[in-house]
């Protein structure tokens, strides 16, 4: 007995969440590379505070994630207000707010990585670089970047494999719209709530192979470097 998929269906779903994963991890990258070379150079006292914060979304469930979003972004909150008045048109429930949501789930994960390798780099490089004439930005980018390069790929990695495997903040706060906001973690859930198991195992075996070809660069890479 032959399995029947539904090649549209099946593929909408793959795409968005390639889509989503690729726009949010690339700049999750930059938000968090640029706060864990801030926070690296900071000495202030409630600096831990800060970036316990900063933390949180590693250690909360998804879901809370979620109804926070809702609440600092939503159609009742000032920011959500003003971005529908901008743009004529919501951000929740959109595919902004899907990548919103890959965004603060994903960036606990680089911006830790980041801190960590920006304080493995020798402080005498870069300061043999500043006594040189070289301004911050000219140290950092040729001096702790590149010295950082193979945490800078494991950390776009992570951010991207997180990003692909959101579900609870995603369905909370850009909701399950088929064509729209419906990525492959939600459409999985759909599909296993509605009995579609043949769509379901088909989905799974896609994001099982994509996550497996991640990791598996991602070991390549430090055996590279």
């Amino acid at each position: 007995m032959s399995v029947q998929i539904p090649w549209p269906e099946f593929w909408q779903p793959i795409r968005l969440s390639l889509q989503v994963a690729l726009l949010s991890s690339v700049l999750v990258m930059i938000l968090g590379t640029a706060m864990a070379r801030w926070m690296s150079s900071q000495r202030w006292k409630g600096k831990i505070i800060l970036e316990t914060l900063l933390m949180l979304p590693l250690v909360l469930p998804p879901t809370v994630v979620g109804f926070l979003l809702l609440v600092l972004l939503g159609r009742r909150s000032g920011i959500g207000r003003f971005v529908e008045w901008l743009f004529s048109s919501p951000l929740i429930f959109s595919w902004w707010a899907a990548v919103i949501a890959s965004i603060v789930v994903s960036f606990p994960l680089v911006y830790q990585t980041m801190k960590s390798a920006f304080a493995s780099v020798d402080q005498e490089l870069e300061d043999a670089g500043r006594s040189s004439g070289a301004s911050e930005w000219q140290v950092f980018r040729y001096i702790t970047l590149p010295l950082s390069i193979q945490s800078l790929i494991t950390a776009y990695i992570l951010g991207f494999a997180r990003g692909l495997g959101e579900f609870g903040a995603t369905i909370m706060f850009a909701g399950n719209i088929p064509g729209k906001t419906q990525t492959l973690p939600t459409a999985i859930y759909v599909a296993v709530d509605t009995g579609n198991t043949e769509l379901a195992w088909a989905w799974t075996i896609t994001i099982i192979l994509i996550s497996f070809l991640l990791l598996l660069l991602t070991r390549r890479t430090h055996k590279k470097w």
